[in-house]
């Protein structure tokens, strides 16, 4: 169960952090420090991350290439990231595209710390687990004759 909670948060995160980049693009092309057109970045922009994030990971791990099921709709977050903004960035006023970045920092922060919580609740299950079969109160061999 961690995992699958752990996959979902970190598909969120990758999702707010994509349409960050985006935002974040589109203000630099504004104050002219970028000159290409957002179609001409999307490659760059959307492929970044990737290897930053990679780098700076302390478990490396796959996630899956299908989207997981998160029940759409039924979320705060999916409002955020169903918000067809991205279609018209170039008309979005400047406070605007500021407020909307605001918007997603702060999702993203929650869904963040979320999957710190899971991994906190992992980490005790497991300590959970290891203080069980050394203090004798599980055995291994009852568990893998039950399966």
């Amino acid at each position: 169960m961690c995992d699958e909670l752990d996959t979902e948060l970190s598909y969120y995160r990758r999702l707010l952090h994509g349409r960050l980049d985006l935002l974040q693009f589109e203000q630099r092309r504004r104050r002219g420090d970028e000159t290409r057109s957002l179609i001409e970045a999307l490659p760059e922009i959307l492929a970044g991350d990737v290897a930053e994030t990679r780098s700076h990971e302390t478990v490396l791990r796959d996630l899956p290439i299908e989207p997981p099921d998160m029940g759409a709709g039924n979320r705060p977050i999916d409002r955020i990231l169903g918000d067809d903004f991205l279609a018209h960035l170039p008309t979005i006023s400047d406070d605007e595209l500021t407020s909307i970045a605001d918007e997603l920092t702060t999702t993203e922060r929650a869904v963040s710390a979320d999957r710190r919580a899971v991994y906190a609740a992992l980490e005790e299950i497991l300590e959970e687990l290891t203080r069980r079969y050394r203090d004798g109160l599980a055995n291994v061999d009852q568990l893998l004759q039950q399966g």
